[in-house]
């Protein structure tokens, strides 16, 4: 079985991110509409990303103390980054808001996987 991660503080900064995220998704500033018009989210299901990485924010912060709970929501945290990307390219929306929110999301998301679990 998985247990907490080896580096604690790193899943506590990708809960924060995420954190921080779905708080400036509550009033999304211009560039996070900019990405959510650019894949054509409707804008009636924008409350569900909120809930979603608050959500996931919430199984980070758990899954510090209780074994596999951080493993599981990191790895659908990685799943959710890699859908938007997916959603990105298949609207061809490949501007500064894709590379810089989507993939460093990703990419923060996959390291905090790899550096935590890797010992």
């Amino acid at each position: 079985m998985i247990g907490v991660p080896h580096i604690w503080w790193l899943t506590a900064l990708l809960a924060l991110a995420l954190f921080g995220d779905a708080v400036m998704s509550l009033r999304p500033p211009v560039f996070i509409q900019r990405c959510l018009d650019g894949v054509r989210l409707p804008r009636d299901w924008w409350w569900i990303l909120v809930v979603i990485k608050l959500l996931a924010a919430a199984g980070l912060v758990a899954g510090i103390k209780y074994p596999g709970v951080a493993f599981t929501t990191n790895v659908a945290v990685i799943g959710y980054f890699v859908c938007a990307s997916y959603a990105h390219f298949r609207a061809r929306f490949l501007k500064q808001e894709f590379w810089l929110n989507c993939l460093g999301m990703l990419a923060l998301s996959v390291s905090v996987l790899v550096f935590s679990y890797a010992v």
